[in-house]
């Protein structure tokens, strides 16, 4: 009873996780695993070296991206267009658009990035960056942050729990990156943290590199095309 009690749990996260997503998480990991290698915290301590994190503890990528041929409102149509097939559920979602500022801005959402089973609970660790556009003629400014790791927390769910017929409830968490492997040396989550940060650095590249084709060569295409 208790090992479909467990299923259970994992299964409703699980759901929640594969909506409207870029990428999978499956997919994401295949892409980290290419880049950054399979060792999480070694590849962790390594990318250490090149981030660091903002005065709100958060972790943020900017790029300018130039569109020599594209006005402002040539590029928010695209960007608007991109955003709203992107971000349109409940997980992923489009917080700001305004067309006159030049500025859209979303929270992305995937799930599942990194999980930890310890002796009384279990942790699931989701991502939910804040994706913003900053529109002018010619160019766009996209600043990627991830404010913290969000996290869903089993509540006598780990192996102690399990053994002792503990039903599992949930408990929602918020992990700040300042308090977090390899910003903090001591993390009891290590290695749930270590994936999460390189989770969340290969998305960031692949969030960007999205917005960049969108930029340059549109959603589809043949946005261009005389007809």
């Amino acid at each position: 009873m208790k090992r479909i009690l467990l299923s259970l749990f994992a299964s409703i996260v699980l759901v929640s996780a594969i909506n409207a997503q870029i990428l999978r998480a499956e997919e994401l990991e295949e892409y980290a695993k290419e880049k950054y290698g399979k060792k999480w915290v070694d590849a962790a301590q390594n990318l250490a070296s090149t981030l660091e994190l903002d005065k709100n503890n958060a972790l943020t990528y900017v790029q300018v991206i130039e569109a020599p041929n594209k006005t402002k409102d040539q590029l928010y149509v695209l960007l608007n267009y991109w955003f709203s097939a992107t971000f349109n559920d409940a997980n992923s979602v489009i917080q700001l658009n305004d067309k006159e500022l030049g500025t859209i801005i979303a929270q992305g959402f995937v799930g599942a990035v990194a999980q930890h089973t310890g002796g009384m609970n279990s942790y699931n660790v989701n991502l939910k960056p804040v994706i913003k556009c900053d529109i002018k003629d010619f160019k766009v400014r996209v600043t990627y942050t991830v404010p913290f790791y969000s996290v869903v927390k089993a509540v006598g769910g780990g192996i102690m729990g399990a053994m002792g017929g503990t039903i599992p409830t949930r408990s929602d968490e918020s992990w700040t990156l300042d308090k977090c492997f390899p910003f903090a040396e001591k993390d009891s989550h290590k290695k749930t943290s270590s994936k999460a940060l390189i989770m969340a650095h290969a998305y960031s590249n692949v969030v960007i590199d999205k917005i960049e084709e969108c930029v340059k060569n549109g959603l589809v295409g043949n946005e261009n095309e005389d007809w």
